[in-house]
């Protein structure tokens, strides 16, 4: 008996061991499995989240330089530069999950700017800025969202407020629009849907984010940039 025992003890053990050895690599295994899955997972909807930023605006945008081109050519060269940097923002240097800070207000001026043509005569635009440095990063094209849906969803006559502070690697952006209450209603703000998801994957608990809809529509969002 104590030979058998014996016995069981110098073969159980070792095999108690290195099942646990082997439990042990094999869950390790699965949770790089699974970090790598979510990681995919997260780049693939970052993507995804990029591409719906609207074709639209470079719609809108070519119609203005075309009716510079014919009623202002002398300014048109202007345009076509803004045109061409904004493009080359949107295809290549938003690739990155962040930017330098100075690129992403280069666009949202340059964007304002054209919506300032468009909308003459029809809408009033209040673009303030204050910035105390530009040594910072941002995730593209997250801004433009809000100041779309300021543009977007504004109704006629009416006044547009945009304001972009930066103080101290805070950055705080709000927009201010008129609106009617039953078309928000219908529209639901899909922009502004899926710039919460891009927080939420870039940011974690480094913003915030506050919408208040009285009289105007008012969104202002905080980030704590990089």
């Amino acid at each position: 008996m104590k030979c058998l025992s014996d016995y069981l003890w110098q073969t159980i053990v070792p095999l108690i061991f290195f099942s646990f050895i082997w439990l042990l690599f094999k869950y390790l295994n699965t949770e790089e499995e699974i970090r790598k899955a979510q990681e995919e997972k997260t780049i693939m909807e970052l993507k995804f989240l990029k591409s719906q930023i609207n074709p639209h605006v470079l719609f809108n945008n070519l119609n203005t330089v075309y009716s510079y081109a014919i009623e202002k050519p002398e300014e048109t060269p202007d345009l076509i530069l803004k045109l061409s940097e904004n493009l080359k923002h949107v295809l290549y240097e938003s690739n990155a999950d962040f930017i330098p800070l100075e690129k992403e207000l280069n666009y949202i001026d340059n964007y304002i700017a054209f919506q300032k043509i468009r909308t003459e005569g029809i809408k009033k635009i209040h673009y303030k800025k204050s910035i105390n440095s530009l040594q910072h990063n941002i995730a593209p094209l997250l801004l433009i969202t809000l100041i779309e849906n300021a543009f977007k969803h504004s109704t006629t006559n009416s006044d547009i407020h945009i304001t972009i502070n930066v103080n101290n690697g805070v950055l705080i952006c709000t927009c201010e629009n008129e609106y009617i209450v039953s078309e928000d209603k219908l529209n639901q703000r899909i922009g502004i849907k899926n710039m919460e998801k891009r927080l939420k994957l870039l940011y974690e608990n480094h913003y915030s984010l506050k919408i208040n809809k009285s009289k105007t529509y008012l969104v202002s969002l905080k980030l704590d940039l990089v």
